[in-house]
């Protein structure tokens, strides 16, 4: 066994993987006669070896390198074990990272994951036993995200905290606070005085887990049209041709990013609320059952940051298309992974 920065939460892993495995927790012990280099714990149950590394944080970065040092340790190892990767609670971005790297994890909050030759376990649902009270500040805040943003948009740029500053019109100071942040969940490093993006699939991941796109102020209402793609060409010229700073996003952008899947909804950001006779213009009703428009005002005007028109239709950046999927219905989910797969990863390799 090696310290870690988990090593107070060690302790409870031999009983959180016997729960798991729904075993008396005298099943589940140390294997003393089994030495694997730099691993928290190697564990025992059900004449099965587990070689679990424990972590303090679910930041994406730490898990992902967690979880493909278990999976090299034991195939070092050169005999059946589970790789397993313990948190107080696994985020669905450091979750991803763990089924990336084919590892097995267990969360001390009675979540788990766990998959090998004539077993698997998966237990979901469970809320953060470990959360912090008070409302914590978040490197995704409205304002914040900026600089995540430009991040992801500029891949392989790296700029200076003044530059930077500039580029996302934020202070200074908060372009230091939320670089630390990120620099301590090794997302990003600095160099020579120089901000560079280190790994921006796990950046978006983390950025996807925080992001609640309900929290913007969303009027939902309904447009007489025929498909989902002639209501985004008509709102996008209607807007266009009134002046209103707008960009279209979710399954709306994603369709013009990708043509993939038809879809229904058509979503677009404003910069400020439509006037009635703008409205009436449009045939809009305001009807929440139904609806097939969103027209959304941003907490923050950052989400037209990188917004670019597409085959006739102003569009917010991928990233942002990405982030607001999550929140939306239809094949929304299908559609966020096309968009990373056909738009995004291009760039970041």
């Amino acid at each position: 066994m090696v310290t870690s920065d988990g090593a107070r939460w060690e302790k409870r892993v031999p009983a959180a993987l016997a729960s798991a495995l729904v075993l008396p927790k005298s099943e589940v012990g140390v294997a003393q006669a089994v030495s694997v280099p730099d691993v928290d714990l190697v564990l025992t149950a059900q004449d099965r070896l587990f070689v679990v590394g424990v972590k303090a944080t679910s930041s994406p970065a730490a898990v992902a390198r967690e979880a493909e040092h278990l999976v090299s340790s034991v195939r070092k190892l050169r005999r059946a074990a589970v790789p397993l990767v313990v948190v107080p609670f696994m985020t669905p971005a450091a979750r991803s990272a763990c089924e990336r790297a084919a590892a097995s994890w267990l969360d001390l909050s009675g979540n788990a994951h766990i998959t090998a030759p004539g077993l698997r376990v998966v237990l979901d649902g469970k809320p953060n036993a470990f959360r912090k009270r008070g409302r914590p500040s978040s490197v995704f805040a409205p304002k914040s995200a900026r600089i995540a943003r430009w991040l992801l948009m500029h891949p392989k740029e790296a700029l200076t905290q003044q530059d930077l500053a500039t580029r996302t019109d934020v202070s200074e100071g908060l372009v230091s606070r939320v670089i630390s942040r990120l620099e301590d969940q090794q997302l990003v490093s600095r160099e020579d005085g120089r901000v560079r993006l280190l790994q921006p699939e796990l950046l978006l991941d983390a950025w996807r887990d925080e992001h609640r796109f309900a929290k913007n102020d969303i009027v939902r209402g309904h447009v007489a049209a025929r498909s989902g793609d002639a209501l985004t060409r008509f709102v996008a010229e209607t807007l266009s041709d009134a002046g209103v700073r707008h960009a279209a996003t979710g399954l709306s952008a994603a369709w013009q990013l990708t043509h993939f899947a038809g879809f229904r909804i058509a979503t677009f950001y404003l910069e400020s609320e439509l006037d009635p006779e703008l409205e009436a213009r449009m045939g809009f009703r305001d009807e929440p059952r139904g609806a097939n428009l969103w027209l959304v005002l941003p907490k923050d005007v950052g989400v037209f940051d990188g917004s670019e028109e597409r085959d006739g239709v102003r569009c917010v950046h991928p990233v942002q298309v990405v982030l607001d999927l999550a929140e939306h219905p239809e094949r929304a989910a299908e559609a966020a992974e096309r968009v990373r797969k056909d738009v995004l990863q291009p760039t970041w390799e």
